[in-house]
């Protein structure tokens, strides 16, 4: 047999920057403000999905996405200082949505008839079910139970749980880019024509700056022409759902965002409390942890360092709960994830330095009091984001799968395993999302709006559906016999802290903190 050339890799050599290695300082800050223009895709479509819903008007809208971006700021910068410590943009989740709609559709939300005042009671309403959900994700954290529950993971079940987290995004892919295809095909062209057919390509010194800076080379461009389709008229006479998607001047953000405007904590008044709305929004909670675990994974990957022990994911975990109780604070309108599409920026740029999402996190804050200049940006046509969110999110996916060269794939359990948790983490969301409908009711109807919320939510998650499935047959089938397959001997290092060498170089505090918080 010919010799292989390629064994498995513990740590990814094609990139030029790893965690604490730094670029200069121009490609730090415009690295930075490439990884901002990103995040704001979420910042300003989540806003836009939920604030109408709840009765606010463009202003508040506007107002919405400034907290939001505010907020993402300070969680991404208390996640790189002190929590896993790795390059990962912590922002707006969409897992939070199922529970809050249940609560915009609360009857006795419903029974307002003003507008506005609807729209602040229900501010205040998803603003104390967040704050009451973060403390279950702020004890699984520091408690560590969700460390100990991590030591059940293997690269076998955690390879389909990364890899659906890339995956199951394809809702927001090509079927986001085909609302306006005349824009969102170029720019899904221009993004993989530059990035790999272009990358060797240096007009200026040694930066390579169409493999480093695609997403300001693209965005810029693809923006530009889709200006120009709108003021030539293009659009004129069009249905409104293709206006809507392709027009860059249909947000109405720029005309309605202040000048100035500081975000603070009970902007919107005091949040108020019901026990069915904290219960829905406790699986969001659930589900997000699941997902930014995954998202940690891919994230060390794309950052040459190891994977995250135990003690370093519930350190984490216990700071997105910070996060968490921060948009409830604040009301931003829904809870923390690690964005998926940033995860993957680090593997199609090849920078992994942390200083690098630090320097945005200062952006996310600088630019949110800044309300108009924010504005311009988030009236980029969402079919220029879904285009870049083919080509991330499918790295994401790859990564994930990556992890299976640790384990035998020769095996039938293994293959089995893999197939049917990445085959059921697709299908049983799938099902679930075709029975949403404009009432926000989904497969699971009975009298409890709040156990709707809370089944709902979890299965129409892939990455959590895939989680239960590979982590639960992973544990279960021919455990001991499998250890090897399974790709235990190489993992097992990874469970403590003091396990590998390596793990104190990526994951220790800084301001020598491990003194006063030792790792375990």
């Amino acid at each position: 047999m010919a010799e292989i050339s390629h064994p498995p890799m513990e740590q990814l050599q094609d990139l030029e920057y790893c965690i604490d290695s730094n670029p200069s300082w121009p490609e730090t800050v415009l690295l930075a403000f490439q990884n901002y223009i990103l995040m704001l895709g979420s910042s300003a479509f989540i806003p836009a999905l939920l604030v109408p819903a709840m009765g606010g008007t463009d202003g508040d809208k506007a107002r919405v996405m400034q907290t939001l971006l505010f907020v993402a700021g300070i969680k991404t910068l208390l996640q790189a200082l002190f929590g896993t410590r790795l390059p990962a943009v912590v922002g707006g989740s969409f897992a939070y949505v199922v529970p809050i709609a249940y609560i915009i559709n609360d009857s006795s939300l419903q029974k307002i008839s003003n507008d506005h005042e609807r729209f602040v009671h229900t501010m205040r309403a998803i603003q104390g079910a967040l704050i009451v959900a973060s403390s279950l994700q702020i004890i699984l954290g520091y408690s560590q139970v969700w460390g100990l529950f991590s030591r059940f993971f293997s690269p076998l079940g955690m390879a389909p749980v990364v890899g659906l987290v890339g995956l199951g995004m394809f809702q927001r892919g090509f079927p986001q880019l085909g609302n306006c295809i005349e824009i969102g095909l170029p720019m899904l062209l221009l993004v993989i024509g530059v990035t790999q057919y272009l990358k060797h390509v240096r007009p200026f010194k040694d930066i390579p700056i169409f493999e480093r800076f695609p997403i300001l080379i693209c965005v810029t461009f693809v923006w530009i022409y889709a200006i120009i389709l709108t003021a030539s008229g293009a659009y004129r006479g069009r249905p409104s759902h293709t206006q809507h998607s392709c027009r860059t001047d249909r947000a109405n953000l720029i005309s309605t965002a202040p000048w100035f405007k500081f975000p603070y904590p009970l902007q919107w008044g005091p949040p108020t409390f019901a026990v069915g709305h904290s219960f829905a929004m406790m699986s969001a909670v659930l589900v997000s942890m699941v997902e930014s675990t995954a998202a940690y994974m891919a994230a060390s990957r794309l950052a040459i360092a190891t994977p995250p022990p135990a003690y370093v994911l519930s350190r984490g975990i216990g700071w997105q709960g910070i996060g968490v109780l921060l948009d409830g604070l604040f009301g931003t309108g829904t809870g923390s994830t690690v964005l998926v599409e940033n995860v993957g920026l680090l593997g199609l740029t090849r920078v992994g330095s942390r200083r690098v999402v630090q320097v945005s996190a200062g952006f996310m804050i600088f630019f949110s009091t800044l309300g108009k200049f924010g504005a311009v940006f988030a009236s980029i046509p969402v079919p220029i984001y879904a285009a870049l969110h083919c080509v991330l999110f499918g790295l994401v996916a790859a990564v994930g799968l990556s992890f299976l060269q640790f384990t035998n794939m020769n095996s039938m359990r293994n293959l089995t395993i893999t197939g049917l948790s990445l085959f059921l983490g697709i299908s049983i969301p799938q099902f679930f999302v075709q029975y949403w409908d404009e009432r926000h009711y989904g497969l699971v109807h009975t009298n409890a709006g709040w156990f709707n919320a809370f089944l709902n939510t979890v299965f129409m998650s892939p990455a959590t559906v895939g989680l239960i499935i590979a982590v639960f047959m992973d544990n279960t089938m021919e455990v001991e016999r499998s250890k090897k397959d399974r790709g235990m001997p190489w993992w097992v290092k990874f469970r403590t802290f003091r396990g590998d060498n390596r793990n104190e170089e990526f994951y220790t505090l800084p301001f020598n903190l491990n003194r006063f918080f030792p790792p375990t």
